[in-house]
């Protein structure tokens, strides 16, 4: 979905963004008859402070392990395009900041609070994170490793939407991710280049390490990034993790006492 930046990719994250917007809230509102709590995406959800932590995980998780690439001599810098760089951040983020929203609305948004309903949290995010690995099937240079390290991102995503419980904590650190490597690194994301004004770093070792034309996501430094990301939010979310506990074992009870 995401490419080299251009007009056409702008305006399609836009239009893209402004469907599964729509049909997300005909589903909530008009189907269901709920609020935007029920997707996490309510005001409760809008909360700075979780919104700045998902960013910040975010860069940090993918911003450390390309950094240790590149002082290993593994990523390389191949120099960049003309241009500026504060007008190439612009545009990028402007194509990355709906594509990440529109991905989290369609993997983690309404399909995951059914699934939570209906089989549970482990199911729901193991069923929607092989979903989300599965979108990016068609993009360059992808391979089963790569669509791996993707599966395992839409695990990591949602671990700060389950202890966070905001949509928008999970679009933020997406959205950090994407752009830490597109706009920092000048790198590939998800096998797409975008423009690179003054700098480019490229692969410059091995695939497993570097994740090849995919990008630095695609490697194991990636993978461990991810994992240190999921144990510090599950460390995190004990109380939340307690509470869900407490709650199901108040349902299995009540169960029991109507048998």
């Amino acid at each position: 979905m995401l490419g080299l930046h251009g007009v056409d990719d702008t305006v399609s994250s836009w239009v893209e963004l402004t469907a599964v917007l729509v049909a997300t809230a005909i589903a909530v509102f008009a189907i269901d008859r709920r609020s935007w709590n029920y997707v996490w995406f309510g005001s409760d959800a809008a909360r700075p402070r979780a919104i700045a932590s998902g960013f910040l995980l975010g860069m940090l998780c993918i911003g450390v392990p390309t950094v240790l690439l590149v002082a290993r001599g593994w990523l390389g810098n191949q120099g960049g395009g003309a241009g500026s760089w504060w007008a190439a951040m612009v545009r990028i983020s402007l194509v990355l900041l709906p594509a990440a929203l529109f991905e989290e609305l369609l993997s983690r948004g309404y399909l995951l609070a059914v699934l939570r309903e209906w089989l549970g949290w482990g199911w729901a995010v193991a069923l929607t994170s092989v979903g989300f690995g599965l979108l990016h099937l068609a993009n360059p240079g992808a391979t089963p490793g790569s669509l791996t390290l993707v599966t395992l991102a839409g695990f990591f995503l949602a671990a700060v939407l389950y202890v966070t419980r905001s949509l928008y904590a999970a679009w933020a650190a997406h959205f950090a991710w994407n752009w830490t490597l597109a706009v920092v690194f000048h790198a590939s994301v998800s096998g797409y280049p975008f423009e690179s004004p003054d700098y480019r770093y490229v692969d410059a070792g091995p695939d497993w390490a570097t994740g090849g034309v995919w990008g630095p996501e695609g490697g194991i430094p990636a993978a461990l990034g991810m994992v240190a990301g999921i144990a510090v939010l599950l460390k995190r979310g004990r109380g939340v993790i307690a509470a869900d506990s407490a709650k199901r074992d108040d349902n299995d009870t009540t169960h029991l006492g109507n048998g």
